[in-house]
């Protein structure tokens, strides 16, 4: 009797079930599926009906229109600038820079800026929810199971989070949409994601918006405004100085982990 009762299952013996075992993936379900598909969709179609009809001469051409439009209702006018600033980011459609001009342009740099900075947050947050929720979460818990070098580039990102997404904003490397993209398959945290996206592009947006609010006086003499003075050094210089500082922390990680590693005989 005794070696049959020592036979029974672990569940009827009190012993605690085999924690070896990898736990099961989780399923891409086409529900899931559909938020990302959409905005795949739209950016696809955008790309393909919009093209560069987001220009600067679009704006030129209908400069005065817009004028009239928003002084016959400003509070209109912000709603629906804002409104088409978070399509434009959520579906990743071209004319950005543009829109950002645009801000500028009609609002001002203040006012400007903070219809950009918030439209442009809002609209990030959308894709990288829709992407999280469709493909992030069940890529992160792959990578957890699977080991190797992309659970621990992961890994590493989630643990250096806010440095990682300020320096990526402050410095655009990469393109927005693809910013907005990655930060869902890494497994970071929303409110962390959200609020580095609205301080992180606020020095970029700032600048263009400042080059916006001067566009009448580039319509006057027929020209074009100048977006590469985002590198003059006044300009280029306080950025560089703020993604240093982003970077201060991976980088005294970085050290101390270096003088931790143990030394080889």
């Amino acid at each position: 009797m005794t070696d049959a009762y020592h036979t029974q299952p672990d569940s009827q013996n009190g012993a605690k079930p085999d924690m070896t075992q990898p736990a099961p993936k989780e399923r891409i379900s086409l529900k899931k599926m559909l938020p990302i598909l959409v905005i795949v969709a739209v950016a696809i179609a955008g790309f393909f009906l919009l093209g560069d009809k987001l220009n600067f001469q679009t704006l030129a051409d209908n400069r005065d229109a817009l004028i009239a439009w928003r002084d016959s209702n400003y509070a209109l006018a912000a709603i629906v600038y804002i409104a088409i600033y978070v399509a434009v980011v959520a579906f990743s459609l071209p004319g950005g820079s543009i829109m950002t001009l645009t801000g500028g342009f009609l609002f001002g740099l203040v006012a400007g800026a903070t219809f950009t900075v918030t439209a442009a947050t809002i609209g990030a947050t959308a894709i990288f929810v829709a992407a999280k929720t469709g493909l992030g979460d069940a890529l992160k818990a792959r990578l957890d199971g699977s080991g190797g070098t992309l659970a621990k580039m992961r890994k590493g990102v989630e643990e250096n989070a806010v440095s990682f997404l300020l320096l990526m904003r402050l410095v655009p490397a990469m393109p927005f949409w693809l910013a907005n993209l990655a930060p869902a398959f890494l497994g970071v945290p929303l409110i962390t994601y959200v609020w580095t996206t609205f301080v992180g592009i606020i020095p970029g947006t700032v600048v263009y918006t400042w080059v916006g609010s001067g566009l009448g006086d580039v319509f006057a003499r027929g020209e074009t405004p100048d977006l590469g003075i985002i590198f003059t050094p006044s300009i280029l210089g306080p950025i560089l100085g703020l993604s240093a500082l982003a970077a201060l922390p991976l980088v005294i990680k970085a050290v101390k982990g270096r003088k931790a590693l143990p030394l080889e005989e």
